[in-house]
């Protein structure tokens, strides 16, 4: 357990999504003392067996359970998705729906039913230190899930529990399978919960109809390349796609909305020093002047050296060494080395990349 206050006896809420992390989780607060409530949330119409296996779980741990319908609410999250892409962004829904809805609403509605903590099975710690409840990255940097919540309001940072912040997988796995948990060995989640299938494009142009609209694939001098069907078939560094000849490899180096372009240029074209994000969420006290960071620009990204410049509503950040692929519309965020990890200083939207 990676919360340094004793739990036992306290009223817990997990979030159970059906996997092996949550029920994981959910054992382990209940083996530390806890009293544990699982709750699943709907959020979307195809959800179904995903509920019952959550249920099934909760009924062999014998603890509490309820399904509570969110659907109203992540209807939030579609349009996000889809305004991004409108906008010629790459969104991240996951981020998103994190702030919003599972630490938005859900943890309202646990804590309206009187639950002293919320928990979630993200690869993430939480740890007091001099300045209060503070989020680090996993040690284990494979399974590490902090970039996911990294724009979650710091005020719920003293009644969240991570139990498997200090776990790798196949350690989680283990406990499950010595726990006779049924989900033990089911496979992740590799998608996005409202696109099963993983087909983005498909899903967009059913929640957004008329996002497909034939534009012009350019270089960056202006000259025609081909055409294209929508530019939401497309993110700044993909390589392949296009089905444009240019006897070299190239990338999508820009994406405008506006006049619903898409660029392709060689590899120096998406290398970049500097961007700009906005809409910062600080898991610190908001920083008065610059200061050294670690920083991942996407999910999977190995942190990279660099300095952030805090500004009224937005930041910059500046890379010690160039970096590919800065996507508008996904996060930048922002972590400090100490003694006890690497821990979060919070995170922004990324709007542009600057030589």
């Amino acid at each position: 357990m990676n919360n340094t206050q004793s739990i036992k006896g306290k009223k817990v809420f997990i979030a159970m999504s059906g996997g092996v992390d949550s029920s994981t989780a959910a054992a382990i607060l209940l083996e530390a003392g806890c009293d544990c409530t699982g709750v699943f949330m709907i959020v979307h119409d195809h959800a179904a067996q995903h509920c019952d296996d959550a249920r099934n779980i909760a009924e062999h741990l014998g603890i509490k359970f309820e399904a509570l319908d969110l659907r109203e609410y992540f209807n939030t999250v579609l349009d996000y998705f889809c305004s991004e892409y409108k906008q010629a962004r790459t969104p991240n829904p996951c981020v998103f729906c994190n702030r919003n809805i599972k630490f938005g609403r859900l943890f309202d509605y646990a804590r309206s039913k009187g639950a002293d903590f919320f928990a979630t099975g993200h690869y993430i710690a939480v740890r007091k230190d001099d300045t209060g409840p503070a989020l680090y990255a996993a040690p284990n940097t494979a399974k590490d899930q902090s970039y996911a919540l990294a724009m979650i309001e710091r005020d719920v940072l003293p009644y969240i529990l991570f139990p498997l912040g200090d776990f790798d997988k196949s350690h989680t796995r283990q406990i499950a399978k010595k726990l006779g948990l049924s989900v033990s060995d089911k496979a992740d989640s590799q998608e996005i919960c409202f696109i099963p299938d993983n087909n983005y494009a498909g899903k967009l142009e059913e929640l957004c109809p008329g996002v497909s609209r034939e534009g012009n694939i350019i270089d960056s001098s202006g000259k025609v390349l081909g055409t294209h069907n929508g530019v939401h078939h497309f993110t700044i560094g993909q390589r392949r796609g296009a089905r444009v000849a240019m006897g070299l490899p190239w990338y999508v180096t820009k994406l405008d909305s506006t006049t619903n372009t898409v660029t392709l240029g060689p590899a120096e074209e998406i290398i970049h020093k500097t961007l700009l994000a906005s809409n910062p969420n600080w898991l610190i006290d908001k920083p008065s002047q610059s200061f050294a960071a670690k920083i991942k620009i996407r999910y999977n990204h190995k942190p990279v050296n660099g300095t952030v410049y805090p500004q009224q509503d937005s930041v910059k950040v500046v890379f010690d060494q160039p970096l590919g692929a800065i996507t508008p519309g996904q996060a930048a965020v922002f972590y400090l080395e100490s003694p006890a990890g690497l821990k979060m200083a919070g995170g922004a939207w990324i709007d542009e990349a600057m030589d």
